[in-house]
């Protein structure tokens, strides 16, 4: 049994890993999606450079700031947390400012790493806080990540449900609109023929072309 919960583990497992330069003077940005009331933690390092100052915002869709700091601390490893009401896209953007615009033009050859590690789900919790606060022992710790990870793993299938009984009531209605759209369209070229015709039949009887 625990060996399918790691492995169904692995298959729903929400890690992103990534490692990018940073010019100053610049920005990037890193777009994501989570569910509804998941956990979304994340850890970032930014290496250490003289004369730049770095800052993220982390927003969602609408552009309500879900993170930020203004001044990251360089060279060490830094955490975030939060939690989406609705499903939704969030944006991460780390900004890197030169801070001695006298010296810009060789701060422009200095390049920042940032690495960015986002976890959702399961992923981002700290059993190992939760295992100091409760006081449980490591097996007890173990059986709560498992159950955490069944809980998990039954939402998913539950969501996935969901998206698949929505997908095909859309295709359904798709398909009965297309049918409707069919018939209209093949009365509609019915009756336009059968009235070109009849005008037709009026013109070369007034034209005296048939009788």
């Amino acid at each position: 049994m625990r060996g399918v919960l790691l492995i169904l583990a692995s298959l729903f497992a929400y890690v992103h890993s990534i490692r990018f330069f940073l010019e100053p003077n610049s920005m990037k940005c890193l777009k994501e999606e989570a569910q509804a009331h998941v956990l979304v933690a994340g850890e970032y390092e930014v290496t250490e450079t003289p004369a730049v100052k770095t800052e993220y915002v982390i927003r969602d869709s609408k552009g309500e700031i879900l993170s930020r700091n203004d001044n990251i601390p360089h060279g060490k490893i830094l955490k975030f947390t939060f939690v989406m009401e609705t499903y939704d896209t969030f944006e991460i953007c780390f900004m890197a400012h030169a801070i001695q615009p006298s010296f810009s033009g060789n701060i422009k050859q200095i390049k920042q790493e940032v690495h960015l590690v986002t976890k959702r789900g399961i992923e981002a919790k700290n059993y190992e806080g939760i295992s100091e606060a409760a006081k449980l022992k490591p097996s007890e710790v173990e059986l709560k990540r498992l159950e955490d990870l069944s809980e998990a793993i039954v939402q998913d299938f539950a969501r996935m449900r969901k998206n698949e009984e929505e997908m095909r009531d859309t295709n359904e209605t798709t398909n009965t609109r297309v049918l409707h759209f069919s018939i209209f369209s093949t009365l509609w070229l019915l009756a336009l023929s059968t009235w070109q015709v009849l005008y037709l039949r009026r013109f070369f009887k007034a034209k005296k072309l048939i009788e």
